[in-house]
């Protein structure tokens, strides 16, 4: 499909726009892919509050380096995905979709570096945010935790003995 100059212009627009408001983007290449494949794909980052584009390589690369990102891996047939917020999440979509053949990761950009496949797997490895949220709120919360504990165990043990012979007491007949 031929693009107007008008409409490579817009999407020259919408690509630095994502770029400039994405934490993360992450590039993968298509082969003897389907529509109803991309799709899918769609929807699983759409879940995960990210967005997938099929973008054109020269426009990718002008955005890129209008937002002053070092050019690299934009050769054969791209498909980006852009997250404002939960990296992980789209690490680990695209690396479950490049299990399979259609797809292969390239590489992509976090907070404006470039970053390897490998490296994009070893993010899709880290728990997601809420779990990552609780870990850190228990480890915050162990030393409080311990100090109350450590401070009401004396008069636990003081009420212990005095329930003790209360029921010694009321144990001996009159």
């Amino acid at each position: 499909m031929a693009y107007t100059k008008d409409h490579k212009t817009e999407l020259l627009a919408e690509y630095t726009r994502l770029l400039k408001d994405s934490q993360a983007v992450f590039l993968l290449e298509y082969n003897k892919m389907r529509m109803k494949d991309v799709d899918t794909l769609r929807q699983k980052v759409r879940e995960n509050g990210a967005r997938a584009n099929v973008v054109k390589n020269t426009l990718m690369e002008l955005a890129l380096q209008e937002n002053a990102m070092h050019v690299e891996g934009l050769t054969g047939t791209t498909l980006a995905g852009f997250s404002k917020d939960d990296a992980p999440a789209l690490a680990k979509t695209f690396v479950e979709v490049c299990k399979s053949d259609l797809f292969k990761l390239k590489g992509g950009y976090l907070d404006g570096k470039w970053v390897s496949a490998d490296e994009i797997k070893m993010l899709a490895d880290l728990p997601p945010l809420p779990v990552m949220r609780a870990r850190i709120l228990g480890i915050l919360n162990a030393p409080a935790s311990k100090l109350v504990r450590t401070l009401a165990e004396p008069a636990r043990q003081i009420a212990a003995v005095v329930k003790a012979y209360s029921e010694q007491g009321a144990a001996q007949p009159a």
